[in-house]
Formats: structure tokens, C-alpha cells, sequence
């Protein structure tokens, strides 16, 4: 299955339906008097949080969503049905913004959350609601209000309790391989993951959902490489592990990088707690991954865990340390078999 975290679609609330211009005719009934029902009310515009999606890849084939019209009034005082509601469903973490971009209009945390995005028009009035003393034969009647109609973009990001960062080629993959269900891809090349990965990990009776963004590089804020834009899916994270290989050729500088690149793009993601992780401790000695954790220090680093991807060394204490900032039982704990459920193969990016 293709992945596609942004789309742009246009939707249509449904119009009112025009109310009635009818008079009874009954025999035996004389001046039977204007009997023409309202329109019924148009079909609203529904934005709903459902399981089982994790990318917008179906709306870039189905771009325009228009709900139904009313139906019209009839004859005998009857009201025209109203039209189903249009219910677009959505991946959980899908954000609704503005035409340009600039605002959320909404916000899908949650599995089964709804919000009337657009409401339909009202249904028009039919000519029994006109009469009166004075006017004993109305003719008028209204035709129904319009419904509303605006071009939006969906935004998903991909609600995770970790999220997993670093250079291109520091071992991503490989460490989300052996620490979860993902299935990601592993080449000895830059920027083998092209899109981003969800992984549950079970770590002492606790599980909780990885995610995995493709590497990014210097100046990915000003489009270098795949660019920053892979970055709003680790917004919602409450800790980020920061990868650095051990084997790169100046490690205190790669963390820099980065540091700098979540700086740039914004959204809180400098103020994050993150765990420093020197990974491919298989390639080097101990006294070199001591030295080079020292330097980290130096740079600015907190604390830093030496680890490796492929044998699992380190990996049990970094993982202790991923649970004390989450809480005893994680937002997405109860949505991890979702996630392990949709192990799908998403390496291909469709842009749009």
C-alpha cells in the first residue's frame, strides 16, 4: 500500500430542498386552502476517526465529496426527507486545515471521534406556511438554503509514544527491527526508509508504538534530502531516541545536526526529552564508544547509551529509560494491536 500523509479535497454540504406550492383539492371540501409541505434539510459534511486506516492514500483518488440535496416539500403538508450526512473517514491523527494552510480546523486524537465540519441548508418553506388572514392563496414559497462548499487539506500524523530520529545510515531500521514487530527495510545505503514506520514494542509487560522517520540531513529544513516534512509525525511523541552511529565521522557533530534541523522546523520538538543512543556498538571497541559518549557529554548531551542494532547490546537499558517517561499505561497501549495488525508493506511514497 502506497503512503501519503497530505491531501486536498473539496467538499459540499447539501443544499435545502424548496418548499411546496400546493391547494387541496377534496371533493366536498370547498376552499381547501394552500397545503404545500417545507423542503427537507440537506445532507451535512462529517469528518470521523475510524481504525484500521494509516495513510490518506484513498483520497487522492476521491478529491471532491458532496453530500445530497434535500428533497422537496409535497402536497398534504408533507416535508421532503432530509439527506443522509456525508461521513469522510479518516486515519486517527488526521489534522483538518485551511485552504492556505494557516489554521486546524480540526483535530483527530481519538477512534471514533466525529465533527460536523459543514452543515447542510436548511430546507425551504413550502406556501401552507404563508398563509394567514389576509393571505388566504399563497403562491410564494422559498427554493432552500445553499449548502457550504471549501477546499481543505488533510494532514495525518501518526500518533506514536516514541519516535526514533538520526542521520541517514545510522541504523534506524535495524534498531526498530530488533526492538519491534515493523518489518522495515535494511540497506547499507542513505535514505532506505523512505516513509514513516510504526512499530509495537513489548518491553516488561509494557507495550508501546515506535515510529521511524526517514533520516534527515543538513538543511532538510530548506528541502535537502527528503526535507523536514516526515517530522510532523513525531509531534504527538512524549520522548524522541536520537540514533548516532558510532562508525560516522564525527558523531558529536550528527547530534548537532539534527538538534539544529528539529530547531529550524519548530512545533515543540527541540523542548522534547531525547535519549542519546550511540548505536553499531558491533563496529567499534569499548574505549572508543566510552570516548566518543564523553564527547556527546561535552556537546550538550544528558546522558548516552551505547547500543547496537544487530547483536541487542544496550538496547534493554535504553528501553528502561523510554518507559520512565511514559505513563503506566500508555494513550496508544490499547491501540498497539491495531498498529501490529496494519504491518503493511509502505516503503512506497506517492506524493501528491
Amino acid at each position: 500500500m502506497h503512503f501519503l500523509d497530505q491531501a486536498k479535497i473539496y467538499i459540499k454540504s447539501g443544499a435545502g430542498g424548496p418548499g411546496a406550492v400546493s391547494f387541496r383539492r377534496e371533493k366536498y371540501v370547498e376552499y381547501g386552502g394552500p397545503d404545500g409541505g417545507n423542503g427537507g434539510k440537506g445532507g451535512d459534511i462529517i469528518f470521523e476517526a475510524v481504525q484500521g486506516l494509516n495513510t490518506l492514500i484513498d483520497f487522492r483518488y476521491s478529491q471532491h465529496f458532496k453530500a445530497k440535496r434535500g428533497n422537496h416539500g409535497r402536497g398534504r403538508d408533507q416535508t421532503g426527507g432530509g439527506a443522509p450526512d456525508l461521513i469522510v473517514k479518516v486515519p486517527v491523527g488526521t489534522q483538518v486545515l485551511s485552504e492556505d494552510k494557516e489554521e486546524v480546523l480540526a483535530d483527530f486524537t481519538e477512534v471514533g471521534q466525529r465533527v460536523v465540519f459543514l452543515e447542510g441548508g436548511i430546507g425551504g418553506r413550502g406556501n401552507a406556511s404563508y398563509k394567514s388572514s389576509t393571505n388566504r392563496a399563497p403562491r410564494q414559497h422559498q427554493p432552500g438554503e445553499p449548502g457550504e462548499e471549501m477546499w481543505v487539506w488533510l494532514r495525518l500524523k501518526l500518533l506514536a509514544d516514541v519516535g526514533l530520529l538520526g542521520l541517514p545510515n545510522a541504523g534506524k531500521s535495524t534498531f526498530i527491527n530488533a526492538v519491534s514487530n515493523a518489518g522495515a527495510k535494511v540497506g547499507d545505503y542513505a535514505f532506505t526508509t523512505l516513509v514513516p514506520k510504526l512499530g509495537v514494542v513489548r518491553h516488561k509487560g509494557r507495550e508501546f508504538v515506535l515510529a521511524d522517520i526517514p533520516g534527515l540531513i543538513e538543511g532538510a529544513a530548506d528541502g535537502a534530502g527528503i526535507g523536514d516534512r516526515f517530522l510532523g509525525h513525531i509531534e504527538r511523541c512524549r520522548v524522541l531516541i536520537h540514533l548516532i552511529d558510532i562508525a560516522g565521522d564525527d558523531p558529536a557533530d550528527a547530534m548537532q545536526v539534527v538538534r539544529e534541523e528539529l530547531t529550524a522546523y519548530g512545533a515543540g520538538l527541540e523542548d522534547k526529552p531525547q535519549l542519546i543512543a550511540l548505536n553499531k556498538l558491533d563496529l567499534a571497541d569499548k574505549e572508543l564508544g566510552e570516548a566518543f559518549a564523553q564527547e556527546l557529554i561535552e556537546a550538550g548531551a544528558d546522558k548516552v547509551f551505547t547500543v547496537s542494532g544487530a547483536t541487542g547490546e544496550g538496547i534493554e537499558q535504553l528501553l528502561d529509560a523510554v518507559l520512565g517517561y511514559l505513563p503506566d499505561r500508555t494513550s496508544t497501549e490499547t491501540n498497539a494491536a491495531e498498529v501490529e495488525e496494519t504491518d503493511e508493506d509502505n516503503d512506497e511514497w506517492s506524493p501528491i
